[in-house]
Order: structure tokens, then sequence, then C-alpha cells
């Protein structure tokens, strides 16, 4: 077998989204594929990001959050952004065979009210964010063999 497809997550703060995607991916298909993540910014991983996906029995815990690495980025096979700063804002990608694709979610880590009502938003994300995934290893099946 090849290499695996390298797949890049990308959000502004490499905190909270593109972390969950990188976990669910890493969890559901990281035997298929390379997962990495960054932002446009290093905000630090999130808190309720590592509990809602410890809920989710996916240890993100011991991932860092990263600026983005030209060099990953030129040689991913798909650059997905989770939110709209990114897409709007990601570098120029040099290399022409990259799939380039945006899927919006809402940023948790802006959510207000009680605690409780800002950990059902973080569950809410996580959530949208795992059936994209699922989603995702599911077609790239018919892709990659």
């Amino acid at each position: 077998m090849g290499k695996k497809p390298i797949v890049y997550f990308l959000c502004t703060g490499n905190s909270c989204r593109s972390q969950i995607a990188d976990g669910f991916l890493k969890a559901l298909g990281g035997d298929k594929y390379e997962v990495q993540s960054a932002g446009l910014e290093a905000h630090g991983l999130n808190p309720r990001a590592v509990q809602v996906m410890n809920e989710a029995d996916v240890d993100i815990s011991t991932n860092t959050s990263n600026t983005i690495d030209p060099d990953i980025l030129n040689r991913a096979d798909y650059v997905i952004t989770l939110c709209g700063h990114a897409d709007e804002h990601c570098p120029v990608i040099s290399n022409p065979n990259v799939i380039k694709w945006h899927w919006g979610f809402d940023d948790p880590a802006k959510a207000t009210g009680s605690e409780a009502e800002i950990m059902n938003k973080f569950r809410e994300v996580r959530d949208s964010i795992k059936s994209r995934i699922e989603q995702f290893v599911e077609e790239g099946k018919s892709y990659f063999g």
C-alpha cells in the first residue's frame, strides 16, 4: 500500500473545531489517513473540547495547538477548513492536486449562557463534526479502496 492520504484540518485558532475533527478522523479513519490540524493562529487546546471528546471516548488531551505549516499544507491531499475565517484567509496552496473543502461549523468557544448551555453547544458541534467525519470515512472507501 502506498502512502496514506494526508488530511489537514484548518481553523482560526486550532483550539476546538479542528481539534475535534482531528480526533474523530484519527479514531475513525486513522488507519487510512495521516491526520493533521492547525490554525491561522495557535490559541491552545480548549479544555471544553477535550471534555466533550472524552464523553465521546476520544482522547485529544495530548494534542497541541499549531499554526499552519506550509510544508504540510502543500503535501496534503485534503485541506478542510472548519470556519469561514480560515476558509477566507487560508494561505495559497501551491499543490494543484489538493482537494480543498469548507465544512462550516459554529464556533462553540463563542457560545454564551450558563456552563450547561455552553457545554451543550460544544456537544452539538462535536456531534455535527462526528457525522461529517463518518461520512468522509465512508465516502473515502470508494476513493481509496
